[in-house]
């Protein structure tokens, strides 16, 4: 059987699971749908959170990204970890102990404000759609490569599937969904890795093969890759960092803090019985989460070092067939060692169909150049070689999908990595849904405009809201505003300016009154989004910049990228809470008990959707 009928087979055989878990376990009741009745093992969600989390951004372009930046990649690794530990410590028992199962049930109780929640509710789906965006953009580049279909094709089928088992089941059925779902995506991931070192280094450990040497060599692996990449014009992969030091600061906090101000991850500390299992599910979510995170860099350096590989049709890795047996003996600039575009492999034949990978050839010798056309210290030497410019285009999100076909591995690991892809994209475009439709149904139809709706009519609310955000995102996952962990990292900047401060401040703060944190959120809210949409348009529709207002020069504030703002959002947040709150009346004293009880460790309420 060929790659493309065991593509079929193993995607179509883990989709039938997943299809089949979300009936066996679909919800009949309004508390099932939202928190699966408060029922899940620890050990489970802390696996369901870890699929819930492992998003697109994880799986298919967090390595892409790492690949792409070297070093400088490492804030993901450690904002989107560490934001975990942030969520154990601070947030999730005392929300388990609140006893509601949304954040804007939170907010207005704990804020005693309808004004507030609905507030919450914006801050919410602000988020929540921007990371859907990305979610969708990686389902497009999932399923374009693996049905041979375009881009766009590959998002409208996407969406026909997120919509069918997300509606169908609610958080019971996606629970116990997300468990199978984590298990495909890890062993998709960690196979390949296994594979790749084992080619590379001979370590079947990717965490270690990273820093071993290649195999048969006394050249370590990132040694080789840093003299490749640097040789070629571009930076040097172990010492790269993202724009300044101070805005790769700035990114990480962002991360960390929109992590634990996520309001579809800490959903999931709802779904269990008892306050110390909300903290034991965070902890085994994150030794779940840290298989992928910990083998995420060995997997870019290697997906690096594989695609510059392939560019020459003498190997950077040593041919001795070829007579090359090491980096220093292949001139990388004699045009007589570049792949013919004639001859190129397979896989970049079956990517270019969804125009994720590219090839122009600008100086007409039917030869593929692959380096930094920009860096000025290699022109002269580029253009002796007769280059006219680079000529591959490689989209960043395809480097973790095409890097087992890179490195030629068996069909059945190829088709593996097709199912895990889709189950990190689908997984979490599951449980964002469920969180848009518990905002919209619960927290503004019936707690503000239709109190009498019965809980049928709300379960119907919630899916014709999943339906409406499907289509919103699927439409800007066709044009979206970065690559999908680009988006997803604007997401987090929007949680991390709104929701986690109202938390914290909700939590901890006995004397933060109504008026504070409304302010607080629409403050930090607002100006990430001036600042965000400044750069990549209003809504993200683009051409719809507004540099010019801000003197024309990207990245104005001290040099932060919009990705990057939520951290600063945050702080305005709490700056103009505070300030709000002298200006108004103390909370009422039955809020400041009720803090105080929430913050005592000992027992929980059920959790109830009513006021």
């Amino acid at each position: 059987m060929g790659l493309q009928g065991i593509t079929y087979l193993i995607v179509g055989a883990t989709f039938a699971l997943y299809i089949g878990i979300a009936l066996w376990a679909r919800a009949g009741s309004t508390k099932e749908f939202y928190v699966a009745g408060g029922s899940v093992h620890p050990v489970l969600n802390g696996m369901a959170t870890g699929a819930d989390w492992m998003s697109a951004a994880s799986f298919i372009s967090m390595a892409g990204l790492i690949a792409n930046m070297g070093y400088g990649g490492g804030l993901f690794l450690m904002g989107w970890t560490g934001g975990y530990v942030l969520l154990a410590m601070l947030l999730a028992p005392y929300l388990r102990k609140f006893g509601k199962f949304t954040v804007p049930q939170f907010v207005g109780d704990r804020f005693y404000s309808k004004g507030a929640s609905t507030v919450a509710v914006i801050c919410l789906l602000a988020a929540s759609l921007t990371y859907i965006i990305g979610q969708m953009t990686g389902v497009g580049v999932a399923f374009s490569r693996f049905l041979g279909v375009s881009n766009t094709m590959g998002v409208f089928i996407g969406m026909a599937i997120v919509f069918v088992y997300a509606v169908f089941g609610g958080m019971k059925g996606i629970t116990y969904t997300q468990v199978a779902q984590y298990c495909v995506l890890i062993i998709a991931y960690t196979v390949p890795a296994i594979f790749i070192s084992l080619q590379l280094t001979g370590n079947p450990l990717p965490q270690l093969g990273l820093g071993s040497d290649m195999a048969g060599t006394n050249v370590a692996l990132l040694t080789k890759l840093d003299q490749v990449v640097t040789d070629l014009g571009f930076g040097k992969y172990t010492t790269m960092t993202r724009l300044s030091q101070l805005n790769y600061f700035v990114y990480t906090v962002s991360l960390m803090i929109g992590t634990a101000g996520l309001p579809h991850v800490i959903v999931r500390f709802f779904t269990v019985p008892k306050v110390r299992d909300a903290r034991a599910s965070a902890g085994w979510a994150l030794v779940f989460i840290a298989i992928l995170y910990t083998t995420a860099p060995g997997v870019a350096a290697m997906a690096r070092l594989n695609l510059h590989n392939t560019t020459y049709q003498y190997k950077i890795m040593g041919n001795e067939k070829a007579g090359v047996a090491q980096v220093d003996d292949l001139d990388l600039f004699d045009s007589n060692n570049n792949l013919v575009y004639e001859d190129r492999p397979a896989w970049m034949k079956r990517w270019e169909v969804t125009g994720l990978l590219k090839f122009n050839d600008k100086n007409g010798d039917g030869r593929i150049q692959y380096y930094n056309d920009k860096n000025e210290s290699i022109k002269d030497k580029a253009a002796a070689a007769g280059w006219a410019g680079s000529e591959l285009t490689v989209n960043r999100d395809i480097m973790v999908l095409a890097n087992p076909e890179i490195a030629l591995l068996p069909n059945w690991v190829i088709a593996l990595v097709a199912a895990g892809g889709l189950a990190a994209a689908l997984s979490t475009a599951a449980g964002l849904l469920l969180a848009i439709s518990s905002a919209i149904s619960h927290d503004l139809l019936k707690e503000k405009f239709m109190p009498d709706l019965s809980e049928k009519g709300e379960l119907m609310a919630g899916k014709i809201a999943m339906a409406c955000s499907i289509f919103v995102a699927g439409y800007l996952g066709l044009n979206p505003p970065d690559f999908a962990a680009g988006t997803v990292a604007i997401a987090f900047g929007l949680a991390a300016s709104s929701i986690f401060p109202a938390l914290m401040l909700g939590i901890f703060s006995r004397t933060m009154n109504k008026e504070g944190a409304i302010a607080g959120m629409l403050a930090g809210l607002g100006i990430t989004m001036l600042y965000v949409f400044a750069h990549k348009g209003l809504f993200f529709i683009k051409g719809t910049e507004f540099l010019g207002l801000f003197g024309g020069k990207a990245n104005f504030f001290f040099g932060i990228e919009p990705n990057a703002f939520g951290a600063i959002g945050a702080v305005v947040n709490f700056a103009v809470a505070f300030a709000v709150k002298r200006m108004f009346p103390a909370p009422p004293e039955e809020i400041v008990a009720l803090v105080e009880s929430v913050r005592i460790p000992r027992g929980s309420k059920e959790i109830g959707g009513a006021h």
